[in-house]
């Protein structure tokens, strides 16, 4: 495990930082926060705060939404049937989802379909489509893909079938011949918010759908939890519409949740977070397709009857547990192989095993990351091929690395962070070679250092529960809005830290600045071997202040992200 790099978020200018307090009545910390999200005025912080329904941009701003609306209302009208198919992560199945439950309402002939992982692979399939001819289909609405599939698309409409692509991914320099594609990052779409998720897309063109049937919002805005699933999920930015999107999202599944999703949330303790749905929730979802097929996924989300819900919950929870268990076992095997081949000094981890299982090797990938922080690779064989999923660290754009080694590789697609390729086998050792020698003479020496952004120095007296209660209000947190992390300075366990966890791997401490002062609990996952450092002297610690929910009662913890013996020169 490398040392991490402690690094401070840019500071907003002391004007900003003055004008905030004596606006909007914050203390100093507050106002540096919001200065740091860009957030200069009364008025952007009102609607940061506060974020409203009808602040949502009209979804017939978009790029082909007409055509879209049009297309689906003559459907209607002709009683055509409409196929709905969609990726099969948790953006796209919770889009297949919300699509569906919409257009029951309205009495349509619908089916759906999400392409097998393993056989199928990402992204619309021609298997798919023969699925549709099968099925009489002659409209098909793609959720959260599509944007590339130029062959499938043109194969559909040999076949009579017209195509509504409602994608989120960054298009090439031309796009499919379909009847119409929503993309808000489309070159010529002039859609004012760029970064929602594919469900978000498909949120758009219900909420247009719904408007051009004489329908009230309140028809769509019930699907909002399943759209506040998929932007925690999907990773894309908490700003602007997302922001929106997802406070009224989380607090619908706080307080009326669908079915399915009650199933997955029962059990937890406190207020459903987006934290909450990146670890807890998103994993059980993606798990079906990982390890099963995600149509369980999907009829999880459409079930309407507590007893059908709890069965599959309870289903996708054990395969959710299987595959704990296998990506555990295969990062083990990963490890072991990169010590018995001496690589631990790489610059890349490339690392294969024909027996490793297609549907974790992403998540094998980001584990690896944690104990060798360099761009990963993990393959395994799939048909007769090599396939992998790939993941880069930050500041490392993965995508151009894999475009040099681009001989070696028979297709491959992502970004700068992660990526997806398959290769023929006899040219795994040669790739391996080359794509080393790449992220050598690429990397600089920093990027080869884990970061820990800071946003704010404070002391603990800050910590009160005016600034707590303000603090919350951040909230939804996610990219482009992270939660805040803190340095404190100086401070000192209280004498009864110890390890704990059923192996003894994590931290726990009682954290105080100055004595007589209060005494506040730090939970450091991973850290247990940190804990003589932590008792012997006053050290710096970073971390976030969360809330933390146990036996029925509410405190605050911090969560840390790392500590340091306390450097008065610093």
């Amino acid at each position: 495990m490398k040392k991490n790099q402690w690094i401070h978020q840019v500071t907003p200018e002391k004007e900003i930082i003055i004008k905030l307090r004596s606006d909007i009545g914050v203390d100093h910390t507050i106002a540096h926060l919001l200065g740091q999200r860009a957030i200069e005025s009364y008025d952007k912080a009102k609607t940061f705060f506060r974020p409203k329904l009808d602040q949502l941009h009209e979804p017939i701003l978009m790029k082909d939404m007409n055509q879209a609306v049009d297309r689906i209302l003559q459907a209607i009208k002709n009683k055509e049937n409409i196929l709905v198919y969609g990726d099969y992560d948790v953006d796209g199945t919770t889009a297949v989802a919300m699509i569906c439950l919409f257009f029951k309402k309205l009495h349509l002939t619908i089916e759906y379909y999400i392409p097998d992982r393993h056989e199928e692979g990402y992204g619309i399939s021609f298997k798919g489509i023969d699925f549709a001819i099968l099925k009489g289909i002659s409209l098909i609405i793609a959720l959260d893909c599509g944007i590339k599939a130029f062959a499938e698309i043109a194969y559909a409409k040999k076949k009579g079938i017209d195509f509504i692509i409602c994608d989120h991914h960054l298009p090439g320099e031309n796009i499919p011949k379909a009847f119409a594609v929503l993309d808000p990052k489309r070159s010529d779409c002039n859609y004012p918010f760029k970064d929602l998720s594919g469900c978000g897309i498909g949120f758009k063109l219900i909420q247009a759908l719904a408007q051009a049937l004489g329908l009230s919002q309140e028809h769509v805005y019930k699907y909002l939890d399943l759209v506040a699933v998929s932007i925690a999920a999907d990773i894309v930015p908490i700003i602007d519409e997302n922001r929106i999107l997802t406070f009224y999202g989380l607090q619908k599944i706080n307080l009326n949740p669908s079915k399915g999703l009650y199933a997955l949330t029962k059990e937890m303790i406190g207020p459903i977070s987006i934290s909450n749905i990146v670890f807890q929730i998103a994993p059980k979802i993606n798990a079906a397709g990982r390890i099963d097929h995600a149509k369980q996924a999907v009829e999880l989300l459409l079930t309407d009857t507590e007893k059908q819900s709890d069965q599959l919950a309870t289903h996708i929870s054990d395969l959710n547990a299987s595959r704990k268990d296998l990506d555990q076992k295969t990062t083990q095997e990963a490890l072991d192989l990169i010590e018995t081949q001496q690589e631990q000094e790489h610059y890349s981890t490339v690392v294969y095993k024909p027996h490793w299982h297609k549907g974790i090797l992403g998540i094998v990938a980001s584990r690896l990351i944690e104990t060798y922080y360099r761009p990963t690779l993990v393959f395994t064989k799939n048909q007769g091929k090599l396939v992998a999923s790939a993941r880069s660290i930050e500041g490392f754009d993965l995508y151009k690395t894999l475009e040099i080694c681009a001989v070696y590789i028979e297709q491959f697609g992502g970004h700068k962070h992660s990526a997806g390729l398959t290769l023929d086998p006899k040219k795994f050792t040669d790739f391996k070679a080359h794509f080393e020698k790449t992220v050598k003479n690429t990397i600089g020496e920093t990027q080869r250092l884990p970061q820990i952004k800071i946003d704010h120095e404070i002391y603990l007296t800050e910590i009160t529960s005016k600034f707590l209660r303000i603090l919350k209000q951040f909230e939804p947190f996610g990219p482009q809005n992270m939660q805040p992390v803190f340095l404190s300075k100086k401070v000192f366990d209280n004498g009864f830290g110890t390890k704990v966890g059923s192996d003894q791997s994590h931290l726990k401490l009682n954290i105080y600045q100055k004595r007589d002062s209060k005494t506040f609990t730090a939970i450091g996952f991973g850290m247990g071997k940190l804990l003589n450092l932590a008792k012997s002297g006053p050290i710096d610690i970073v971390y976030t202040i969360e809330e933390h929910y146990w036996k029925g009662n509410t405190f605050i913890q911090f969560y840390l992200k790392d500590l340091r013996r306390h450097d008065p020169r610093l």
